[in-house]
């Protein structure tokens, strides 16, 4: 594969408790040095100066929609746009059709993956057969066959002794089980966060106790099994809260963020925007004051884009019967940089924290750091490009953003993937 030199730019990797000026020397696929000055022969040279590089972003709760909706997306697409967006690997969802509920599914992921794929794609596995919440999937099978944790996705695990059973038989292959925490009895046909929004636009609602009462469900199985648990795309002030709390008491709960739940209000959907409706709904700005502290305090892991691409035909409907879900590959490291990192919410480090170190940590792969001998995923920022959206030059098939002509500061300007670059 030969040799290629990232020259001159400023390395943040907090697993190794680097930032500063350095060079990044790659050989073979893997990073060979970490220093200033690097001399080399002949290498492929990519000069960094004034880039931040950092170990290759992982995005945990991904859609590729393939098998089954590659109208919407493929994992060709979905994995150039998550190159385009500064990610090296992605986490797919289950939610396909057929779902991701066996070995055979997890092995045709796996497969058309190492064909089609511009990133590393990892499978998550369906909790329960057919994601109805009634029967566990085969764990192990899948495990063996590639898959890394398990969700039911959209669908919350409601029977409390199934997750209870989720959550052992994931432990005995180190796997976690992710939850989509939405108590459904309470969210029944809702479509927007319950406040004054929803009942200006006589929308039926989804109220953020649903949330809460899964999250604290699940934070106490955690602490009575002494076993982990994740909460993906937490959203509301109150189910932040209780996992502080339990990590004060050394609960093994983590859970993730979506930039649009710390950036956006439900305030986006007064025009009944399809674009902005998603599950979890889009909350009040308490909730996403209190998103950004979690997102300081460490209380929050990581972030995640919950990348929901949908066809046009799906979206351009009467708000109550759109698709959920929103694209954010693309827009995710700038939406980051411009809301987070230039406002001083969070510096650099935490930012590859939140994206590439507690993503692996959690997930249990070896990802996440710069050090010598490991995978040279890598992953390049210009912290002071600005940028505006335009959905129309997105890589990913589908356009479903309520950020279109949002002018942002920061993105990404390029990956390296096994020690092959990929520059924009």
């Amino acid at each position: 594969m030969g040799r290629l030199l990232l020259k001159g730019g400023r390395v943040v990797d907090p697993k190794n408790k680097l930032d500063g000026v350095a060079d990044v020397l790659v050989e073979d696929g893997r990073v060979a040095e970490v220093k200033p000055g690097v001399e080399v022969g002949e290498a492929e040279v990519i000069d960094c100066s004034g880039k931040i590089v950092c170990p290759g972003f992982l995005d945990m709760h991904v859609h590729l929609r393939e098998p089954g909706h590659e109208e919407s997306e493929t994992i060709r697409t979905g994995t150039t746009a998550a190159a385009a967006g500064g990610f090296t690997a992605v986490c797919c969802m289950p939610n396909t059709s057929p779902p991701i509920d066996n070995a055979s599914v997890v092995e045709f992921v796996m497969e058309t993956a190492e064909r089609d794929a511009s990133v590393t794609v990892y499978p998550i596995g369906s909790v329960t057969k057919s994601q109805e919440g009634k029967e566990l999937a085969e764990i192990g099978e899948m495990f063996e066959a590639g898959a890394v944790a398990f969700s039911d996705d959209g669908r919350c695990v409601m029977d409390s002794k199934l997750m209870r059973r989720a959550m052992e038989y994931a432990s005995t292959f180190g796997a976690t089980v992710i939850q989509h925490a939405e108590d459904h009895s309470l969210t029944e046909k809702g479509v927007a966060n319950e406040g004054a929004m929803a009942s200006m636009l006589g929308l039926s609602s989804m109220p953020s106790v649903a949330e809460e009462t899964i999250v604290r469900r699940d934070i106490a199985l955690a602490e009575y099994l002494q076993l982990p648990v994740h909460i993906a795309h937490i959203s509301v002030a109150g189910a932040i809260q209780a996992v502080r709390d339990a990590k004060a008491r050394g609960v093994k709960v983590t859970c993730e963020v979506t930039p649009h739940h710390f950036t956006l209000t439900d305030a986006a959907i007064e025009e009944f925007d399809t674009n902005a409706k998603m599950n979890p709904p889009l909350r009040s700005a308490a909730d996403v004051e209190e998103c950004v502290r979690g997102l300081q305090d460490g209380t929050i892991d990581c972030i995640a884009t919950d990348h929901a691409p949908h066809h046009v035909d799906k979206k351009n409907l009467e708000f109550d019967i759109a698709a959920f879900g929103i694209v954010g590959l693309e827009t995710c490291v700038g939406l980051t940089f411009d809301q987070l990192v230039h406002r001083e919410f969070i510096d650099l480090s935490r930012m590859v924290e939140l994206l590439a170190v507690n993503p692996a940590k959690i997930l249990n792969l070896d990802r996440g750091s710069l050090s010598v001998g490991s995978s040279a995923d890598i992953t390049i920022l210009d912290p002071e490009k600005e940028w505006t959206v335009r959905p129309e030059s997105f890589k990913s098939l589908s356009r479903n953003t309520p950020f279109s002509g949002w002018r942002l500061k920061g993105a990404a300007r390029g990956v390296v993937i096994g020690g092959k670059p990929l520059t924009f």
